[in-house]
């Protein structure tokens, strides 16, 4: 049968993370066909109550597994989630993100097209968390397009599901503490044209709490991946 790895970072969602756990459990005890599906949160070093929450979710919660780790950020975050995944042996890892914006609902259609495609990602074509969010995303893509030469309808959604094969081929095209990796997989996907469906996700605005991340950092971290971007492009084939 087929391991499910769901992997969410958090960084002080004691706001949210409870009703995450409540949302997404579900999803993974229904596809927990062999017995070693998880739900993965991982604590990025919070400086509320999040991990304190999780580790009491996971009382009652058997395929909740709780990880912690110092602050790095959400995209090194993430690169730890998915190497997490890689090294279990997951079938499938799914990414999602902790603040409540993504629906769990909209994973079976996700799931139904696994046999076809190795990676099925978000698109968040009717956004809801701001005008300057979509504006941000809308410069990356042109970034991407520029830098890469690759045309991608949403290139960072908290919302995909791969293969660990395909994932496995290219999480070490890129650092540990890459921003943004989730962007850079997409582009990998695209440019070397492995079989990825973008799929229309619905996106919410945060569910609560505060977002950590603020235009100026995203500026700020956007800047630092241009450079990136080049260095990484000119090892591309």
């Amino acid at each position: 049968m087929e391991k499910l790895y769901i992997i969410v970072p958090a960084y002080n969602e004691e706001e949210n993370i409870e009703k995450l756990i409540d949302d997404w459990y579900p999803v993974i005890e229904k596809h927990n066909g062999n017995g070693e599906s998880r739900l993965v949160v991982i604590n990025d070093g919070s400086k509320d109550d999040t991990y304190k929450i999780l580790k009491e979710c996971a009382k009652t919660r058997p395929l909740l597994e709780t990880l912690t780790k110092e602050n790095s950020g959400h995209g090194p975050t993430l690169i730890y989630g998915y190497n997490y995944a890689i090294d279990h042996r997951a079938d499938y890892i799914f990414q999602t993100d902790s603040d409540g914006q993504t629906l769990p609902e909209e994973f079976e259609e996700f799931w139904k097209e696994r046999n076809r495609y190795d990676a099925v990602l978000g698109n968040r074509h009717d956004r809801k968390d701001g005008l300057s969010r979509k504006f941000v995303e809308d410069t990356l893509r042109f970034i991407l397009k520029i830098v890469f030469g690759v045309s991608v309808p949403d290139a960072n959604a908290p919302f995909r599901l791969m293969k660990r094969e395909l994932l496995e081929k290219y999480i070490h095209k890129m650092p540990n503490d890459f921003n943004l990796p989730n962007v850079i997989l997409t582009t990998y996907f695209v440019y070397y044209k492995e079989k990825v469906l973008f799929s229309k996700v619905t996106f919410r605005p945060r569910q609560g709490g505060k977002n950590s991340i603020n235009v100026k950092k995203i500026i700020r971290i956007g800047w630092k991946a241009l450079g990136d971007f080049r260095v990484l492009k000119k090892q591309m084939k």
